[in-house]
């Protein structure tokens, strides 16, 4: 019995470092989105940047503005097009700023403040890859350390509560007669 648990130890832990591998390849991946995201929505800005430059000093909250309040519905929306676009761009620039810290606070950042857009998509066109450089191998050894440490500690829990639940099953009665 000792060997098929040292055969599924060994398995946990080529499953784990094989994950933890992919972490800084899928942190990569969605870095490399985000970027190519703001450089398309900057692009698509920069006329109305343009604009907002020749007729009111730079400021594309004007131009906005100006579109809102027009009577013609068709320039309203455009100034709602406009809007989503700019806050568009200063989310990419906020999750890009995010982004420039230590590979565990990156992949913490993307797992529960990424952007879900950016994840989706991501996720939807994923490339496995086994990158050998040292952040994926440290990433990936540790991935494994922490897991086999929580497979060890469940199954010492799990030991611990099979060997109560035995001695209280087998703990002979004391009765009143």
């Amino acid at each position: 019995m000792a060997f098929l648990y040292r055969y599924l130890m060994i398995v946990v832990a080529c499953i784990s470092l094989l994950v933890g591998l992919q972490v800084p390849s899928f942190i990569d991946q969605y870095q490399k989105r985000l970027d190519a995201h703001l450089r398309e929505v900057t692009i698509n800005l920069q006329p109305f940047n343009d604009i907002a430059t020749r007729y009111f000093g730079g400021d594309l909250d004007k131009l906005v503005a100006l579109h809102r309040n027009s009577d013609a519905r068709p320039f309203k929306d455009e100034g709602v097009a406009i809007e989503k676009m700019v806050q568009r761009k200063l989310r990419f620039e906020a999750d890009l700023a995010a982004l420039q810290t230590s590979l565990p606070l990156r992949a913490l950042h993307v797992l529960l403040r990424g952007d879900r857009e950016i994840t989706n998509e991501v996720l939807g066109q994923y490339s496995y890859t086994v990158p050998l450089n040292q952040d994926a191998l440290l990433f990936g050894a540790g991935a494994a350390i922490v897991i086999l440490l929580m497979v060890e500690l469940l199954l010492a829990l799990a030991r611990g509560l099979v060997t109560l639940l035995t001695s209280l099953l087998h703990r002979p009665s004391t009765r009143l007669r």
